[in-house]
């Protein structure tokens, strides 16, 4: 790591975007983003995700924003000792800023290059070049041993300042990298409640998997198809659970289960429009997930195949990434959704249904990537998911072979 990646880094976040802080920073954008892919390699943390034409910090970003703030406020005192300015931050590598210490303490060459295993002509140079990156000599060479200018004493405690920062850092990776290595990661579509067929089969495998392996921690997280779609292709996702039947060719997977869908409303509604379903869906506002999930797919074809272009333009559609909220509008408030009819049955208060026609289902499909190890990973998962709980249901779909 070195001194100008974590300056731009800072610079990123703070000005939330790559071309901002390159301007600031009087980068090139390519350097300054490239500045960002190494910081996130360092510390194996994302920092980032793209919202519209802005980049917005993660929250693993946000609780290191102190630290990277911290660390761009010695950069700059650190600049400001020698003739480099404070403008265009130099390359100095965090290396280069802890030998200096070394030798400064140890008061020799020979010494400091013993105890950092560095070769002394390697580390005489890698001296003289911080001097002229700084811009100004820290340390007086003489027969007896070295000493350091008053530029280099100062310089000393801001040095050890940035590397504490740095081991801070790269230490909440470390731990978090220990933590996650021996985790399996399971991103899955948001469950419709406690009694749908996604939360069976997760409390399945979650129980099965404890049961089978107590020493390899899993970790479930729920998102949108998209979301699981990237997540997989960055490795934040060992398997997914995907509300699709067809995944992007680069993974492996199988179907594993079709479930009819069915426009849900209150029952009152449906009685005021005899279950005409064009009546219905004009008359009414709509509750659906973004479309970044396989279920808005679904009710947007169904939409479209159903009503003509004016009369969707006058629909009242509203987009909420909450399964729940949607299924407490459906019930409590007047409006309509395309819901798995056997998941939204069962639950409490479950609301009024009309199945729609053969073509519309919610598809189920386990995903991972194509590796010996995922496989083997997310054939195990299938079968746990598979399991029939203790008072499982029968009227469930049952997976696909």
């Amino acid at each position: 790591m070195d001194i100008a990646t974590l300056s731009l880094v800072h610079a990123i976040l703070d000005e939330r975007g790559i071309r901002r802080a390159a301007k600031a920073g009087n980068r090139p954008a390519a350097s300054v983003s490239a500045a960002l892919k190494r910081f996130e390699a360092a510390i194996a943390v994302p920092l980032v995700r793209r919202e519209g034409g802005s980049l917005v910090p993660t929250l693993e970003a946000q609780s290191r924003m102190a630290d990277l703030a911290a660390a761009q406020s010695g950069i700059q005192l650190l600049l400001s000792l020698g003739a480099a300015g404070t403008d265009a931050v130099p390359s100095i590598a965090l290396t280069a800023l802890d030998r200096f210490v070394t030798v400064a303490r140890s008061g020799s060459i020979r010494s400091a290059a013993k105890i950092t295993g560095a070769g002394q002509p390697q580390l005489t140079r890698q001296m003289a070049d911080l001097e002229r990156d700084l811009g100004c000599d820290l340390l007086i060479r003489s027969p007896s041993g070295i000493a350091c200018t008053p530029e280099g004493l100062a310089a000393i405690p801001i040095v050890e300042n940035l590397l504490e920062i740095w081991r801070r850092l790269s230490r909440a990776s470390g731990d978090r990298f220990r933590r996650t290595a021996a985790t399996w990661r399971f991103g899955s579509v948001m469950p419709l409640g406690p009694e749908s067929e996604i939360a069976r089969m997760l409390a399945a495998l979650t129980a099965e998997w404890h049961r089978a392996r107590p020493r390899q921690p899993l970790f479930i997280s729920s998102t949108t198809a998209d979301e699981l779609i990237a997540g997989l292709k960055n490795r934040r996702f060992d398997v997914v659970l995907l509300d699709l039947e067809a995944f992007p060719t680069e993974f492996e997977g199988r179907l594993i289960s079709r479930t009819p869908l069915a426009l849900a409303g209150h029952g009152s509604l449906f009685a005021a429009h005899d279950k005409d379903l064009r009546s219905l869906l004009q008359s009414n506002p709509i509750a659906v997930p973004s479309l970044k999930s396989g279920l808005r797919q679904q009710a947007e074809r169904f939409i479209s195949e159903t009503l003509g272009e004016q009369e969707r333009n006058r629909l009242t559609v509203t987009e909420v990434d909450s399964i729940p909220v949607i299924l407490n509008l459906v019930t409590n408030h007047g409006y309509l959704s395309v819901l798995p009819e056997s998941s939204a049955a069962r639950v409490r208060n479950a609301p009024a249904m009309l199945r729609l026609g053969p073509g519309y289902m919610q598809s189920l499909s386990l995903a991972w990537q194509k590796n010996a190890l995922s496989r083997q990973a997310g054939e195990a998962m299938l079968a746990m998911m598979s399991a029939p709980s203790p008072d499982s249901d029968p009227s469930n779909p049952a997976p696909i072979p």
